[in-house]
């Protein structure tokens, strides 16, 4: 697959000039769905997929801009922008300095290497996992909203977590209602698709059940987001489909993070899914800070079949 990445961004290079790149082509280059491609290059680069290339672009405009053999304006055009003002600003975004600057002084600018991916093996560790394939359910508990957090500790995300109080986390186990994903759970949803250090995600701390569950005291049942109870909890439904369950054993957070980082950098490219559109679920333990603990990773996906080969018109 990994093969089939580097074409994928060969394509994507050679078409830096256009107005719009079309994704989807790239997206068929590299064999997978559009979605999964965007996702899959974050995870990889640690950048969204139209920032490396505005970065690519505008490194390829910068040297362009010090050489000084073409205008600002035609510079502008042969990489994709349609007035001087839009190309400013992403120049500027890139660089810290607009191109009339840049070329007056012989400014210092940042460069955006072109990107590859390759294998690089490290350690030993097992990737242990299972296909489970789920109805329709409902994740019911409090959600906050995020940045992302690739090593260390969330602080906003532990606040969350700390804020809830014995009473609401009792009530929650009581609602569960579906065999597994079991106990307390963390969902993640993405709000911009991107997985990048800081990106926005929503983070639900509940538990899974039935899509129609509702809350209340026994006998006295209503809605669980009826505003004027202290019972009363988000739900977030979550569709039917196809989930690659890990299982693993390690000091949280650091292991729980390696593990996430490695689905997608090194089990996805290994094995015949894709990702697809839904939340993604951790279940662990509550621990200090280091301790280790047993924790499960749940990532929607899909199958896919991957041809051996590209077509001839690729």
């Amino acid at each position: 697959m990994l093969e089939r990445l580097n074409q994928a961004l060969d394509h994507l290079e050679d078409r830096l000039g256009q107005d719009v790149i079309d994704m989807a082509e790239v997206a068929r280059i590299a064999a997978v769905p559009e979605y999964h491609f965007r996702r899959l290059f974050s995870a990889l680069a640690g950048m969204p997929l139209p920032t490396y290339v505005r970065r690519r672009r505008m490194t390829l405009a910068g040297a362009e801009v010090l050489a000084g053999d073409l205008t600002l304006l035609d510079i502008a055009v042969r990489y994709g922008y349609g007035s001087g003002e839009a190309f400013a600003r992403a120049f500027r975004s890139v660089h810290g300095i607009g191109p009339g600057e840049a070329r007056r002084t012989g400014a210092v600018l940042t460069a955006q290497p072109r990107m590859s991916f390759r294998v690089v093996v490290e350690g030993s560790t097992s990737m242990r996992y299972r296909i489970v394939e789920k109805e329709p359910f409902r994740v019911v508990g409090r959600k906050t909203t995020v940045p992302l957090v690739h090593d260390g500790v969330n602080a906003v995300a532990m606040a969350h977590v700390e804020s809830l109080d014995a009473r609401t986390v009792t009530r929650m186990k009581e609602l569960r209602g579906v065999p597994e994903p079991a106990g307390i759970l963390s969902a993640f949803v993405y709000l911009t698709g991107s997985r990048e250090e800081g990106a926005r995600a929503e983070y639900w701390v509940g538990v899974a059940t039935s899509p129609e569950a509702t809350t209340g005291e026994p006998g006295e049942p209503h809605d669980l987001d009826t505003p004027d109870t202290a019972d009363a909890f988000d739900t977030l439904d979550v569709p039917a489909g196809t989930w690659a369950v890990f299982d693993h054993h390690g000091p949280c957070p650091s292991a729980v993070q390696e593990l996430w980082r490695d689905v997608f950098t090194l089990w996805f490219p290994s094995n015949p899914y894709t990702s697809r559109p839904a939340p993604e679920l951790l279940r662990t333990r509550p621990v200090d800070v280091g301790s280790a603990t047993d924790f499960q990773l749940w990532i929607p996906v899909e199958r896919t079949l991957r041809p051996s080969r590209l077509p001839s018109n690729a």
